[in-house]
């Protein structure tokens, strides 16, 4: 991790995906991000994968670098307690970072009455108060019914099992953070910043051009396999099994592909055919089958160890399929050859490799990524050091089980 964030504190009260990745990214940069969850752990504490002693490997991959306190906040003295810790006094303290229900005790208009300047993040479903989880929004946008092969009303909807629009939240949960508190150094002003995890999947609808395609063609996208829309990619199987997907979206990449394959006689003959030129991407599209058909005997005849070394050599812009499993054991890229990697051991669950944040910061030195907490690690320590607690009101508030540390 790199501590471009250093000083920065951030409280946390969230589940499931997006708002945790969020908290997770600033804490990747070195924000001290102090996470809250009830004694015994909320609704995503055992979530999926697990270990075999059903140790969530979910929660833990996506807390790395927080820190966590353990607060029974159901009752008055729990809220009373993380009221107090979200509007904690501090030039660069005062953040809420949460997707939980912003009303009650966790209501914008209470918590500011502690602190005017407080900036108060929230996360939700919908804009008309829904909730929302990644699936039913991608449904909504109209993804899955473009992925697979066919047109969409023939085929069944096909979902995608990559969580894009938490993922994609989650970083702009991290921005939006990030901007409201420069925004509070210039003029001293807190806010409440409210974003949708469904307004996410429909601005990003718009900004790659699916919405002014239905709108200005008037079109519906169909669903086109491994092709690329507007631009020339597809897969190829080698000899031995093995499958590699290669893409020209550039001249470059394109006369690549070309010049490897040894194909450019009968490419030159189907556009002349076709009356398409292949210099264009549009045109590269529009004869993506036939194209397909001339290059998949040269991958067809070639082992994948030779087609990944003559792909190299000749500048082509390629890569191969694998599955996760294969990808974490022999692909280097995902080893401690890239910096991004590090083994690091996770209490009650083993030694592991965790990504750091992937941005590079040139003038910070790089320092060893951070594990995700145990649950209630540092509830003493916040109280004692953040919220400045004498040991026998700590010790009263363990005692009347308010609090808990980690039993891990």
């Amino acid at each position: 991790m790199q501590n471009i964030l250093s000083g920065l504190r951030v409280v946390e009260g969230s589940a499931f995906v997006a708002a945790p990745s969020g908290g997770m990214t600033l804490a990747q940069l070195g924000a001290d991000v102090i996470r809250f969850d009830p004694i015994g752990g909320g609704i995503d504490y055992k979530r999926w994968p697990v270990t075999t002693d059903q140790k969530s490997l979910y929660w833990h991959s996506l807390n790395k670098g927080k820190r966590s306190i353990a607060v029974d906040f159901r009752r008055p003295e729990g809220q009373e307690l993380l009221s107090r810790l979200i509007t904690a006094p501090g030039d660069q303290a005062g953040m809420f970072l949460t997707n939980f229900p912003a009303k009650g005790w966790l209501s914008y208009d209470r918590l500011k009455e502690a602190r005017e300047d407080l900036i108060y993040l929230n996360l939700v479903g919908d804009r008309h108060g829904r909730s929302a989880l990644d699936y039913t929004v991608n449904c909504k946008v109209g993804f899955p019914s473009i992925t697979g092969v066919g047109k969409s009303n023939d085929i069944p909807p096909l979902n995608n099992p990559l969580p894009a629009w938490d993922v994609i939240t989650g970083q702009q949960i991290a921005l939006g953070l990030l901007a409201a508190e420069r925004h509070r150094t210039r003029t001293g002003q807190g806010q409440l910043v409210t974003v949708a995890l469904a307004d996410v999947a429909l601005a990003t609808l718009g900004n790659l051009g699916y919405i002014a395609e239905a709108m200005i063609n008037d079109t519906e996208r169909e669903a086109i396999g491994n092709h690329i829309y507007g631009t020339y990619g597809h897969d190829f199987a080698c000899q031995d099994g093995d499958r590699v997907m290669v893409v020209g979206v550039s001249p470059n990449q394109w006369r690549a592909i070309v010049e490897v394959t040894g194909t450019q006689t009968q490419i030159d003959e189907l556009q002349s055919r076709m009356g398409l030129d292949f210099s264009k991407e549009g045109d590269r599209y529009q004869g993506r089958d036939p194209i397909t058909e001339i290059f998949e005997p040269w991958f067809a005849e070639r082992s994948f160890s030779q087609v990944a070394n003559e792909l190299d050599n000749a500048g082509v812009c390629w890569g191969k399929y694998q599955t996760i499993k294969e990808t974490v054991e022999s692909d280097i890229d995902c080893s401690e050859d890239n910096p991004l990697f590090q083994m690091v051991d996770q209490p009650g669950i083993g030694k592991y490799l965790m990504p750091d944040h992937p941005l590079r910061f040139t003038s910070l030195e790089r320092e060893p990524v951070r594990r995700a907490p145990r649950l209630g690690e540092h509830t003493e320590e916040i109280l004692a050091d953040t919220l400045a607690l004498s040991s026998s009101e700590i010790a009263r508030l363990f005692d009347q089980k308010i609090v808990a540390s980690s039993n891990e």
